[in-house]
């Protein structure tokens, strides 16, 4: 399914870009030309009121994308899963006594040893899709793999320090 985004000039003002959900909603969030930006709903009776809007800071729309992009990666995934034979996903806890906590990634070398590729961390409320190799990982962190089920495997032991 496609879903049309529809970019409007607001003149003086910003830039308003428009999604309508299948339920006929309008959301939109406007990005001001001072900065900051808007994120509104449409009303249930009249679809060019807001019913709601909330203001958010630029390390809040930053966060709300984050959480957005990362539970989306991690359904892509899961439906990846179910489609192609051979392939499993792991979710895999950083505990303290792992050697790589506090390290980067790329330290784990986990593609080249395991042919698994780390797609996520998951660390609190947040995820960090596609993460790069000088990504810190932390104890308490879950990373997201992709392999298949011996390499997964192998990568539990590495990251586990077995």
């Amino acid at each position: 399914m496609s879903v049309h985004v529809e970019r409007v000039e607001l003149a003086g003002i910003g830039i308003r870009h428009d999604i309508e959900t299948d339920a006929g909603r309008r959301i939109s969030v406007v990005t001001f030309r001072e900065g900051g930006r808007e994120l509104a709903v449409s009303d249930d009776e009249d679809p060019d009121r807001a019913a709601m809007t909330v203001s958010l800071a630029d390390d809040e729309a930053t966060a709300l994308s984050e959480v957005l992009g990362g539970s989306l990666i991690l359904t892509q995934i899961a439906q990846l899963r179910e489609q192609v034979d051979g392939l499993s996903t792991e979710q895999i806890p950083v505990p303290a006594d792992s050697p790589f906590a506090g390290r980067a990634l790329g330290d784990t070398k986990a593609r080249t040893r395991t042919r698994s590729s780390i797609v996520a961390i998951v660390r609190d409320a947040g995820v960090l899709p596609a993460p790069g190799p000088d990504d810190l990982l932390r104890a308490g962190d879950t990373l997201v793999a992709v392999g298949t089920r011996e390499g997964l495997d192998a990568l539990v032991r590495i990251i586990g320090g077995s």
